[in-house]
């Protein structure tokens, strides 16, 4: 629950914050480059890659046993 309402406080900051923006999304002049425009490219690694790759199945298996406790717990 934690979790929903921090991330509901995110997207309403990212909505206000959208709303402050110009209504024009090309630059003042052109060929004018500020930061915000700038688009970085970050690669994981392969370990980093396999350890989310690991975390996210064990999330996985977790979710699907409390399923199968909870509906076995439901059939008694």
């Amino acid at each position: 629950m934690r979790k929903l309402t921090f991330a509901f406080a995110v997207l309403a900051s990212l909505g206000g914050a959208a709303l402050v923006q110009p209504a024009s999304a090309a630059p003042a002049m052109p060929g004018a480059v500020t930061t915000s425009d700038a688009v970085t490219q970050v690669r994981m690694t392969p370990m980093e890659r396999r350890m989310t790759h690991r975390r996210m199945m064990r999330h996985h298996m977790h979710r699907r046993m409390m399923h199968h406790r909870m509906h076995r717990m439901h059939r008694m």
